[in-house]
């Protein structure tokens, strides 16, 4: 059945007997992370998790309902997690929910399935599930969750430092806890003593400073240049930067491009759909841009940031295969735009 965010907090801070599947989904995968650490807690510490995927599903339907019929050895409580999962896990849910006995509560985290989707169907449907989607935030509700990050890490964060972070990370609630922690430890904040974040802590560690030390490798990458791409790769490692970081700006720029993009095909006037972008586009690198502009057409730039997002959930999973996955998708990338400029 459907429930909305206050009714899938509630369920999984005290789960109900009769709920047999939490199934959260939607654009905002941080966000369904976030509510099923929700169920974690209310397990408990010494309960014990089961981490299952989606693949594991397809090749053995009949292994989540076991998991969650099967008792401890020890007579701890379980749980099972599952993650990511699509409609290739549709047979396990489906037995899961059919199956006699189901003592052990299972939370499922799948992305952006679409409305066809026989697995959401049959979630918002079944009387034993509790579906609920989450969507990325926006504006304020944005801000009041960077707020509440902070609340819990004993950091009082202003409302326009709250709006500063959200707009730096976009409304990622992993990268905005990521700057909040950072934040926090450089204030030497914690629960017992609550300290005031300010502007100036925020400047020295803003992730706008960030994007202008990878700004080169941004032009590299979506303009076709290999061969600073390499240099400018070469430079970040010998710093120890985890290639997810790099991700953000990357994903910005190409959205910009495509915004850009989008209003150039409609108008046919280039320097037009420029100006529109407004203070998207600092004067300095209008040159840059429409360059870039020029060398991907919508869909090209549509495959650039589906691949930079795959990049991205790659990054979190692992860091050193995380970390091969950003150069293969960045070479990728700077290849085609290569093969464009030369056209």
């Amino acid at each position: 059945m459907k429930a909305n965010k206050g009714q899938i907090e509630r369920a999984l801070d005290a789960p109900p007997a009769d709920i047999r599947l939490f199934f959260l989904y939607g654009p905002d995968e941080s966000g369904s992370i976030a509510l099923s650490k929700r169920l974690e807690r209310a397990m408990g510490a010494n309960a014990q998790r089961i981490d299952l995927d989606g693949a594991t599903l397809k090749n053995d339907p009949a292994r989540l309902s076991d998991e969650a019929a099967s008792i401890s050895m020890f007579g701890d409580k379980q749980w099972i997690r599952v993650t990511p999962l699509g409609d290739e896990a549709l047979p396990a849910i489906e037995a899961l929910l059919q199956a006699e006995h189901a003592g052990n509560p299972v939370v499922a985290i799948a992305g952006a399935l679409k409305g066809t989707s026989k697995l959401v169907k049959l979630a918002l449907d079944h009387k034993a599930t509790m579906a609920c989607i989450s969507y990325t935030p926006e504006g304020r509700d944005a801000d009041q969750i960077a707020i509440g990050i902070a609340r819990e890490l004993g950091l009082r964060l202003p409302p326009d430092l709250a709006r500063r972070i959200t707009e730096l990370t976009g409304g990622d609630r992993a990268l905005m806890a990521g700057e909040v922690d950072k934040l926090a430890l450089f204030l030497d904040a914690a629960p017992e003593h609550p300290v005031e974040a300010t502007a100036e802590a925020l400047n020295a560690l803003s992730a706008e400073s960030f994007e202008e030390d990878v700004g080169p490798l941004v032009n590299a990458v979506l303009g076709g240049d290999l061969k600073a791409m390499h240099s400018e790769l070469a430079g970040l490692r010998v710093m120890g930067t985890n290639m997810g970081t790099i991700l953000r700006p990357l994903q910005n720029r190409a959205m910009l491009l495509a915004n850009i993009r989008a209003e150039f095909d409609v108008s046919g006037r280039l320097d037009a759909a420029i100006e529109s972008a407004g203070k998207a586009v600092f004067w300095k690198d209008k040159a840059t841009v429409t360059r870039q502009v020029k060398l991907w057409d919508a869909n090209g730039i549509a495959r650039v940031i589906s691949r930079l997002g795959a990049a991205e959930r790659a990054s979190r999973s692992s860091r050193n295969a995380g970390d091969i996955m950003v150069t293969h998708e960045l070479l990728t990338i700077a290849r085609q735009a290569a093969r464009e400029r030369a056209a």
